[in-house]
This record gives structure tokens, C-alpha cells and sequence, in this order.
């Protein structure tokens, strides 16, 4: 492949990587806001059930999916020169979809409470249904910002402009702990739904406008049924609405079989979940994001065999996650700790959240392959494929969620959301490969046992330190769950990169390598 093209996909990926830092953080800063107000009570389950009907209709309009539906037709209008039809295609999706998704929002604020009650079923006898039902009808408008937003944020990518999409995260955010902050308490979030919604109308919508009006857009309102790359839209975007994706099936899922236990351990799960994600985010989903207008650039070119090669590569250097993930582990009380426990976050919220990220912390490696892996398939124009084997996978896993429930409570569910993200990584990467016959994927496999092996020699070293440094310091407080972070958690990953190093581990002792030679020169 072009060095360019790596050099690109770098550049855009260390801009995205500081975009999720950055959003990652104010998360955190969020869930925290939201942990000190509520804890795990439920006034934060009812809060959390009350985004699921919101994520169903993202899910039905491919909301989260714009960028990769819509980047594939608009990139290839432009390398064929036709912008100006790339701008009318992107009117008539707006129009219609737009118009679509507007009609749904009206209906599911009228009957907000019936479906809520389909949706999270054990949370109907709550005395708390009712202030989840408001909330919903609050949230619900911002849908139409983030639909909007993500075709705004699918023309910068396809102009390869990453900057002001990069904000979207953070600003949406802000507005959560902002709204929180103002109208929030231990006995209602209202004040963070509304936040919701004012961070999606400020940097999904407002914020990604401007972006899109400097990137050359041009919009006339227009229903023009018979466009031939409006059908081309439709024929990739229905497998994604009714396919069961990894991180639809984990949200929706997670807050469904949650309804069924004891209160806060939907919001246990939920700041697990998030903490995880931290981990995917910085990683995976920086990647993916920032790799996939390339990727599909690449399959426009028909340079299938570079494609191939670029998502084998990527794999290979996410696999650093499995290591990482361990330490998590490891670790998962002090991290609790240190982010969460202050205000109505008690030890034994705690102990809760911290059970429930070790299980969790399995799938991780799973959710950041699953970025890159399934937008291989996407960049092909191929979304069928993927949304069937997804959907598959999801409902063979629904057992699982069944079976965690009853056995395992709270940590039941979370070791089922992994599970069901791992069957479905490697059924689609099985897939690919088998598709492109591809004897390079045996080098993602081979990454990956090496990293199992490291993981499993940094796990006892890990464990070591971190019962050294508990002789030394109180884990149950902030100062010293802060020391047994630093020091554990420093060398370890210094035991990480010489053990990387030393086995010769590509993924390791390249970035090292590459570093050496930046402080030399």
C-alpha cells in the first residue's frame, strides 16, 4: 500500500484518538456527575431505561451508521467527479429520513409508556416508570439532531476533514453534565435528560452544521424516489435497521435483562459498561472511525488485496487491548474507586460496579476488533452480511443472557454482553476471511495467542504488585487506591512493553521502536 495512504490514516486516526481521549474524559466527568448525584439508585436506572426506545429508533433510521452507508456513494461521486450529484443524494437522504424519523419520534412520545414497558419490562412495577417515562419524552427529540449530525459528520469524513466532527463527542457531553449539574438530584436525573438534549442540539446538530457548510454543502429539500444512489442507500441501510449490531444488542440488552434485578444494577452495569468502553474508545473506535474513509476509497479502487492487508494490520495492533484489559482487571476496585466513589457512590456501589467491569473486561478486545472488522464489509458496500451473521449471533447469545441472569445476577449479564461480542467479532472475521481467502488473517490470530500468552504472565505479575503495595496503603481510600493505580498499573505496563519487546512482538516493539527513534532524533 501507499505510504501516503498509512500516513493519512494516522494523521486521522492520532486526530480522532485525541477526539475520544478527550470526549472519554468528559465522560467520565459525566458518569461521575452522575454517580456522585444518584449512585446505583434507582432514580439512575430510571434514567438509563429511559435512552432505550431513543436507541431503537437511532437503530431504525441507521442513525449510527451514516458514515458508513452514506461515505461509500458520496466518495465515490467524487473520485468520479460528480460532487454536485453527491450533494443531491445527500438532500434526498436527509429529506426523506429526516421527514422518516420525525413522524417516529411523534408516535413514540404519544405512547412513550407503552413502549417503554416492552422495552424494560422488569422496570414497569418501579415507582420510578413514571419520571423514566418523562425522561424518555425529553430525550426523545434529540434523535433528529443526531440523525442529522451524523450525515453532517459523513460529508467532513468523506472530504476528509475531521476536526469539527471530532468536537461532536465532547460538546454532547458537556451538555450532559451541564443539565446535570443544574436540575439534577438523588431523587430525580430530569435535569440530565435535558441535558441530553441540549448537547445533541449543540454538537450534533448546530456544531456539525457549520462543519458541513464549510466542507462545500449544498442542500435543496428534494424527494426524489426514483435516485438511483438513494436506492443504493437503501439497499445497504435496511440490513443495518433490521440487523442486531454488537453495540445496539449490548445497549439494548444490557438495560432489558437489567430490569429484572434489584435496583442500581442497571446503573452498575451501565458505569462498568462505560468504563469499559474507555478502553475500546481509545483504541478501537479511534481506529475505526479515522481508518474507514480509506478503507472505502480503497474498495472504490477495487484495491481489495491493500484493503485486506490494512484490516489485518489494524487487528494486529488492536490486540494490545487483551494485555490492557488484564490490568483492568486486575485493578477493576481501585479504578471503581478512584472515578465513582464520592456523593451517593457508596463502597458497596463500588463493589458492584467492580464485579461487573471484570466480567465485562473479557469482551473488550472484542467491541475494539469489531470497529475495524465489520467496516471492512462496509467499506465493500456489503451490509447485509455483516447485519445477518450480527443478528445470528445475538440471538444465539440470548441463552447466555438468560442462563448469566438466573446463575450470576448482575455478573451474568455482563459476562453474556462479552460472550455475545466475541461470537460475533470472530463469526465476521472467520467470514472475511474465508471471503477474500485471506492467508493473511492468520497473522491476526497469531498476534492475538501472543498476546494471551503476555496477558497471562502480566496477570500474576499484576496481582503480585497490587497485594505488595496493599501491605504498604489502605485500598478502601481514594489516596490509596491512587498509589496501588500508579504503581501497579506503571509497572506493569513497563513489564508489558520489555516482555513485548523481548518476545519480539511486532505490535509492541515497533511503536517502541518508532518511539526511540522520535526522542533520538
Amino acid at each position: 500500500m501507499e505510504k501516503s495512504v498509512y500516513r493519512k490514516v494516522t494523521i486521522a486516526a492520532l486526530i480522532m484518538m485525541a477526539s475520544v481521549f478527550l470526549s472519554r474524559v468528559i465522560g467520565l466527568v459525566r458518569e461521575m456527575v452522575i454517580a456522585g448525584v444518584g449512585g446505583t439508585q434507582a432514580p439512575v436506572d430510571a434514567y438509563q431505561v429511559a435512552f432505550v426506545i431513543p436507541e431503537i429508533l437511532n437503530h431504525v433510521v441507521a442513525s449510527g451508521f451514516l458514515s458508513i452507508t452514506f461515505i461509500p456513494i458520496f466518495t465515490g461521486c467524487l473520485a468520479q467527479g460528480r460532487e454536485a450529484e453527491g450533494w443531491r443524494v445527500f438532500s434526498v437522504i436527509l429529506t426523506l429520513f429526516g421527514s422518516l424519523l420525525a413522524v417516529l419520534i411523534a408516535v413514540a412520545w404519544v405512547f412513550a409508556a407503552p413502549l417503554l414497558s416492552l422495552a424494560a419490562p422488569g422496570f414497569t412495577a418501579s415507582p420510578h416508570f413514571d419520571q423514566a417515562v418523562t425522561m424518555l419524552r425529553i430525550i426523545l427529540p434529540g434523535q433528529f439532531f443526531f440523525f442529522c449530525g451524523g450525515l453532517f459528520m459523513a460529508v467532513q469524513f468523506a472530504k476528509e476533514s475531521f476536526a469539527i466532527p471530532a468536537l461532536a463527542p465532547l460538546v454532547y457531553n458537556l451538555g450532559i453534565i451541564i443539565g446535570g449539574l443544574i436540575g439534577g438530584s438523588q431523587h430525580s436525573m430530569i435535569g440530565f435528560a435535558w441535558g441530553v438534549l441540549g448537547g445533541a442540539f449543540a454538537g450534533s446538530f448546530c456544531l456539525q452544521l457549520l462543519g458541513a457548510v464549510r466542507a462545500g454543502m449544498r442542500f435543496v429539500p428534494a424527494l426524489d424516489f426514483k435516485h438511483p444512489d438513494l436506492k443504493k442507500y437503501i439497499v445497504l441501510t435496511v440490513p443495518l435497521m433490521l440487523g442486531l449490531t454488537m453495540t445496539f444488542s449490548t445497549e439494548v440488552l444490557f438495560r432489558f435483562f437489567g430490569s429484572y434485578l434489584s435496583d442500581g444494577s442497571i446503573a452498575g452495569l451501565n458505569y462498568a459498561l462505560r468504563v469499559m468502553f474507555i478502553v475500546v474508545g481509545l483504541v478501537g473506535q479511534a481506529v475505526g472511525v479515522a481508518s474507514y474513509p480509506f478503507m472505502a476509497r480503497l474498495a472504490a479502487e477495487e484495491r481489495l488485496g491493500e484493503l485486506s492487508d490494512l484490516l489485518n494490520k489494524l487487528l494486529r495492533y488492536l490486540a494490545i487491548t487483551i494485555p490492557i484489559s488484564v490490568l483492568v482487571i486486575i485493578l477493576r476496585y481501585e479504578v471503581v474507586l478512584v472515578l465513582f466513589q464520592r456523593g451517593a457512590f457508596t463502597p458497596a456501589s463500588t463493589a458492584l460496579t467492580a464485579e461487573a467491569l471484570a466480567f465485562l473486561m473479557v469482551g473488550a478486545f472484542a467491541f475494539s476488533a469489531q470497529t475495524v472488522v465489520a467496516r471492512g464489509f462496509y467499506a465493500m458496500q456489503n451490509t447485509l452480511l455483516p447485519a445477518v451473521y450480527g443478528t445470528i449471533a445475538v440471538l444465539l447469545s440470548l441463552p447466555l443472557y438468560v442462563i448469566g441472569l438466573r446463575w450470576m445476577g448482575i455478573n451474568g449479564v455482563a459476562l453474556a454482553c462479552a460472550l455475545s461480542a466475541t461470537v460475533q467479532v470472530g463469526v465476521l472475521f472467520a467470514v472475511w476471511n474465508r471471503k477474500r481467502d485471506n492467508q493473511a488473517g492468520r497473522t491476526v490470530y497469531r498476534a492475538i495467542f501472543k498476546f494471551l500468552g503476555m496477558s497471562v504472565v502480566l496477570g500474576f505479575f499484576a496481582f503480585a504488585v497490587r497485594a505488595a503495595v496493599c501491605l504498604a496503603v489502605d485500598p478502601g481510600t481514594f489516596a490509596g487506591s491512587c498509589i496501588i493505580l500508579v504503581v501497579t498499573g506503571g509497572l506493569s505496563l513497563v513489564f508489558m512493553a520489555g516482555a513485548g519487546y523481548a518476545l519480539k512482538i511486532e505490535e509492541i516493539s515497533a511503536v517502541l521502536d518508532k518511539l526511540v527513534r522520535k526522542v533520538k532524533g
